[in-house]
């Protein structure tokens, strides 16, 4: 089984894969509880848009879709917060018009390609050592930067209302796990895929959540539903040469099911 450890793609595949399997959960964990289930899925449709840029201008795959994933979900928070619109419209705009436009330049470039579904449904042959070096730091970064303000994240992800009237500002810690939700879903692009990113961040808290414990064991529980996923996928994956997302993401519906099964 550890031969699988020769291989220098394996390798990268599985350090981004454990990395982005903590982060994913820890940031999921705010996300789903604040009843923002959707940013996901909106994010990896404008991080695609950033691909599609990427291919017209043969500019980087990495930094594009991240510069572009993070605008937008500045410019989502903005609107949500300061403009007082519905969450769910404002993702569906987004979303909806960041996928046209992500077909649009996908035609004007090469078309789907074996790069482009890389992209799309995840590939451990893709991660390169750029990739790898940029997700370990910024999940270092990322979970420093939550930890530093888990009080008040918390309190503001439980009861945002109580939370600006004890003076927290609630805006920027909103802001904050927006943007680092952002380039989370870009960086997850090469193992997860654009269209399961999502599912990743969201599964193993839905899961965790149907235990009822306390918030610091149910992320925990993510995080371990998460880690599970993500390296039997990539096993998966590697065994049966099949699309490392699409493992990944059924092995957590599996643990949801499991789970609702077990706490009927």
């Amino acid at each position: 089984m550890f031969e699988i450890f020769d291989y220098d793609f394996m390798q990268r595949a599985f350090i981004v894969g454990i990395s982005l399997s903590i982060l994913t959960a820890v940031l999921g964990s705010f996300i789903v509880l604040k009843r923002y289930a959707m940013l996901p899925d909106a994010l990896s449709h404008i991080a695609l848009l950033g691909v599609g840029i990427g291919l017209v201008t043969n500019t980087s795959p990495i930094y594009v879709p991240i510069l572009v994933a993070v605008v937008a979900g500045i410019s989502i928070e903005y609107l949500r917060y300061k403009q007082r619109l519905y969450s769910d419209a404002i993702l569906s705009i987004f979303l909806s018009g960041a996928l046209a436009m992500a077909i649009i330049l996908i035609n004007l470039s090469d078309g789907f390609n074996a790069s482009l579904f890389s992209y799309l449904f995840g590939s451990i042959t893709a991660v390169s050592n750029e990739e790898t070096e940029i997700t370990i730091y910024f999940t270092i970064f990322a979970l420093t930067l939550i930890l530093g303000s888990y009080r008040k994240l918390l309190f503001a992800t439980l009861d945002e209302d109580s939370a600006k009237a004890s003076g927290i500002k609630v805006f920027y810690l909103n802001m904050m796990l927006v943007i680092l939700s952002a380039i989370t879903v870009a960086l997850s692009m090469r193992i997860v895929g654009i269209l399961l990113i999502g599912a990743l961040m969201v599964l193993p808290i839905s899961t965790a959540l149907l235990y009822k414990e306390n918030f610091f064991k149910t992320v925990l529980m993510a995080i371990i539903f998460s880690l599970v996923s993500v390296i039997s996928g990539l096993l998966i994956s590697f065994y049966f040469a099949i699309s490392s997302g699409a493992s990944i993401v059924l092995v957590a519906l599996v643990f949801f099911i499991l789970s609702l099964f077990l706490n009927l």
